[in-house]
């Protein structure tokens, strides 16, 4: 690995969103969590009962205050504390999410206190010399948006642009990059066709417009931005899977081809024009057969959550949309449940090998944001999933850093420092060494 392979603000961080992490939200999951926790408690055996981790999670997971963000890991009352263990690990650049339903809690009226706490968050970022990534929907909205049909309806993409232009007026000066969405597929999937998130619509139409109606929202609330300002990097975060064939039939390759296009490309087709950058969150790959719509992945290792594990495979994705789209590509999520911290490491390592590949070939990779920096609120799943560097004490709010996040830190500081040219012991040999 050359000394300059990554260049000097090539950006390294973690990730977080403002309703996994902050507590005391108000919001449409926060109104959805308390009446739906006694029925995701009762269903718990179920949907996770297979997991060979079962026992370790029972108690918690068939407990109703587990699909309760409540308190979080309140981030909002420690951020200065992880802001420096964030900085321990070597890592310059933070993204996270600015909670509508904080700013505007109330259709039209804008809350002073929350501005204020969001002015004291950047200004400890720049404090400590953290990089902001700002996402500004991380799939909540506020209740009176809900009640008016949030992103299903088209009449109502005006109050996301109201809500952008605030922020941009209120902490313009403070962030370049920005990734105006976050996964607008798996939002739309799983809130309007799927029925597992809130409203909890099970329609194919209905999520199809509303996939329609974000795109339209991203292309309005860029042009907010470069209103203010032209030099905003503009993104978004896409969450892409590897799908690829388990045999080489023309229905499985013709199948492969369609879900590529349905998940990964369509939203990037019509937006490429209004991005600056492109984040893609990588978690899992999907063999599939046939045309079936559902993955029948190779018997490896899963995480704790019960996804497989296929790590490496974010260099097939990270080309494919390289080749396709030429834009700067920023990893924004990318990481794994692992409460015993068994598979972080390796997780890292495999992920990171694929990065120095991709840098040699010349794809353009701007950043690497791991997910999460903190143990959160992982949605509908509840607390119990662990995807934090950080593992946050719920009782206490205490932080301890997963000795998978210090080996994190050790190679990211290798990476910033190799020492002389001539120095045998490189970044890439020290990951090497973990295979």
């Amino acid at each position: 690995m050359k000394k300059n392979l990554f260049e000097d603000d090539f950006l390294w961080g973690a990730g977080v969103a403002a309703h996994q992490v902050e507590g005391g939200n108000d919001n449409d999951w926060t109104e959805w969590e308390l009446a739906n926790a006694s029925h995701q408690a009762k269903a718990a055996p179920n949907k996770f009962g297979y997991l060979p981790n079962w026992p370790k999670i029972k108690n918690e997971a068939t407990d109703p205050r587990n699909y309760v963000s409540g308190r979080a890991s309140e981030h909002k009352k420690y951020f200065k504390q992880d802001f420096e263990l964030l900085k321990s690990l070597n890592l310059n650049t933070l993204r996270f999410s600015i909670e509508w339903s904080r700013i505007e809690p109330t259709a039209g009226e804008f809350n002073k206190t929350a501005l204020r706490y969001y002015k004291t968050y950047f200004n400890e970022l720049k404090r400590q010399g953290i990089t902001p990534v700002v996402t500004l929907w991380h799939f909540t909205v506020p209740k009176w948006f809900a009640s008016k049909g949030g992103f299903y309806k088209r009449g109502n993409i005006k109050y996301f642009e109201r809500f952008v232009e605030v922020v941009t007026k209120a902490f313009g000066n403070d962030f370049t990059y920005v990734t105006i969405l976050n996964e607008p597929m798996i939002y739309a999937n799983h809130s309007f066709k799927d029925g597992k998130w809130p409203p909890q619509n099970e329609n194919i139409l209905k999520s199809v417009k509303v996939v329609l109606n974000l795109i339209t929202a991203h292309k309005k609330a860029s042009k907010v931005l470069l209103k203010y300002r032209n030099d905003y990097k503009i993104g978004i975060a896409h969450n892409c899977a590897d799908f690829y064939i388990g045999d080489s039939t023309l229905a499985t390759r013709l199948n492969v081809k369609f879900l590529r296009w349905a998940n990964n490309h369509f939203f990037l087709d019509r937006t490429k024009k209004y991005l600056d950058f492109i984040g893609l969150n990588y978690y899992f790959a999907e063999r599939h057969f046939g045309f079936g719509l559902h993955a029948n992945n190779p018997d490896k290792n899963r995480n704790d959550i019960g996804w497989s594990m296929e790590p490496a495979r974010i260099s097939n994705v990270v080309h494919d949309i390289w080749c396709r789209y030429k834009l700067p590509i920023m990893i924004t999520e990318n990481g794994v449940a692992d409460s015993g911290d068994k598979y972080r490491k390796w997780w890292i390592a495999e992920t990171l090998k694929e990065i120095i590949k991709l840098k040699k070939k010349g794809v353009g990779l701007i950043g690497y944001i791991h997910w999460s920096l903190l143990d959160n609120f992982e949605w509908a799943d509840g607390h119990w999933p662990k995807f934090g560097l950080i593992a946050v004490d719920r009782e206490t709010g205490s932080r301890k850093l997963r000795p998978s996040a210090k080996w994190f830190g050790g190679i990211i500081q290798r990476i910033q420092n190799p020492g002389p040219r001539s120095e045998p012991v490189t970044a890439a040999k020290e990951i090497e060494k973990l295979k």
